[in-house]
């Protein structure tokens, strides 16, 4: 927050502070108890009485103890606060603390092979709730995935569907890049190229466009798709020779995918979750292939 801002807030908070006090402090006692003000409706006439003391003192109580809460805790602007609190210190504390509680429950099943955990009923539960706080905001809460985020119940594994392959992209995340063809290939060179890939996965095509785009497709697409569109699990590039695609299979996908290329990304939650829940949360994920 910038200095001008941080007193903006400051003289604002405190100034209304004073106001609300002044306001009761002015108004505690009246010059005409007893008397009405002369205002009158449906028959009732207001009284020009003070408030009554106890709700007086109520509201003075609420201020001082608004200004305690404003000096102790962070509020006015950039002022930290006298407690030294913070979100991000209360976050890691309760982390800290859930850590200590749970870790040895994690721990436990750290040292059991992924492949035998898929059969541990506890262990899939914890899994399962992992997966819904971490991953189904992407892959859905059945792993179904979307465009974009990929399907985890299937058998087609960009990087591989082994249990140690799925644990070392959940660790260290998915960086997926390929590049944009455009300008390479130009509108006649996209198209040849979307006619071909299409005859990969088995679809009806114009065979003499297919041709065309088989020769650009060894040019520019071959080392990392293989000469059979069957995909590098090492680079993280898909099959192509299948029905399974990542950001939809029709025409107008494929050519935009080819036309502007396309990079996904998986984030790395070794930090954020730990190697022991990560190996838990392997498990899960290797289960919804069962």
């Amino acid at each position: 927050m910038s200095t001008g801002f941080s007193w903006f807030v400051v003289v604002g908070t405190l100034g209304s502070l004073l106001t609300f006090f002044l306001i009761l402090y002015l108004n505690r006692s009246t010059s005409n108890p007893g008397k009405t003000t002369g205002h009158s409706y449906d028959g009732i006439e207001e009284y020009d009485n003070p408030l009554p003391a106890w709700w007086f003192w109520g509201f003075i109580i609420t201020i001082v103890f608004g200004v305690g809460y404003l000096l102790y805790y962070p509020g006015l602007g950039n002022f930290a606060g006298l407690g030294g609190w913070t979100q991000t210190g209360a976050l890691e504390s309760d982390q800290q603390q859930a850590d200590e509680r749970y870790g040895p429950i994690f721990a436990q099943y750290a040292a059991i092979p992924i492949d035998e955990l898929v059969h541990d009923t506890a262990a899939m539960r914890m899994g399962r709730r992992l997966f819904a706080t971490n991953c189904s905001v992407c892959h859905g809460t059945a792993g179904t995935g979307s465009a974009g985020f990929p399907n985890l119940t299937d058998s087609e594994w960009l990087w591989g569907g082994d249990a140690e392959q799925i644990k070392t992209t959940i660790l260290g995340g998915r960086n997926a890049m390929m590049p944009s063809w455009e300008a390479a290939l130009q509108d006649e060179g996209v198209t040849e190229v979307a006619e071909y890939v299409s005859q990969l996965a088995g679809r009806e095509v114009d065979p003499t466009v297919a041709e065309a785009g088989k020769a650009r497709y060894d040019m520019f697409c071959v080392a990392c798709h293989g000469p059979d569109g069957g995909g590098q699990p090492m680079l993280g590039a898909p099959a192509l020779n299948n029905e399974i695609w990542l950001y939809g299979n029709s025409r107008l996908r494929i050519e935009e995918s080819i036309r502007h290329g396309r990079n996904g990304q998986m984030p790395a939650f070794a930090q954020r979750l730990g190697e022991d829940k990560v190996h838990i949360l392997s498990a899960y994920v290797k289960s919804l292939q069962l």
